[in-house]
């Protein structure tokens, strides 16, 4: 494998993320909000979200999974842990380290959807257009980036490189 070179720097991120709790903020009022994180990816990112918002946040986890061992998607979807509470009635918003294709995203919004919550939103740290099959309505997204295998504040490459504070990308 090659060397791990930064894309988005630390500082920008948590600049970056602060930004997106308070148009969150903004925009709910005061409302409860339930945060529903995608494992395991979107973990530094939804918490550091959390921190940044101030009214009354709730957590969720869910864990979904489209790809195997590879950095390729295999397009097959697979629910490996669900909802733990209702979110019947309340406002959700997804929250996900990377949109790809848009597959994963776009079966997981229609299976919230059919819980009844009162609304669902789509957070997404990182976005690759690029590689978009399935269109999916992202409302906050942190970072527009180019086609590349990213690592590190959550995104994996075999497990590893998750703990990066920063994101980076693989040189080939």
């Amino acid at each position: 494998m090659g060397e791990i070179k930064t894309l988005i720097d630390e500082e920008k991120l948590h600049a970056r993320i602060n930004e997106i709790a308070k148009q969150i903020e903004a925009e709910y009022g005061g409302k409860e909000i339930t945060l529903i994180c995608i494992l395991k990816g979107s973990v530094f990112f939804t918490v550091e979200l959390a921190k940044n918002i101030n009214g009354d946040v709730r957590l969720e986890f869910i864990r979904v999974s489209s790809y195997g061992e590879g950095t390729e998607s295999t397009g097959e979807i697979k629910m490996k842990l669900d909802l733990k509470d209702s979110i019947q009635g309340k406002d959700v918003i997804v929250v996900e380290d990377i949109i790809d294709t848009g597959r994963t995203l776009s079966y997981l919004i229609e299976y919230l959807k059919m819980k009844k919550p009162n609304s669902v939103k789509l957070c997404a740290l990182l976005d690759k257009p690029d590689r978009r099959v399935k269109q999916v309505k992202v409302d906050y997204t942190g970072f527009e980036i180019p086609d590349k295998f990213v690592v590190g504040y959550g995104l994996d490459w075999d497990e590893k490189y998750r703990n990066l504070p920063y994101i980076g990308y693989i040189e080939e």
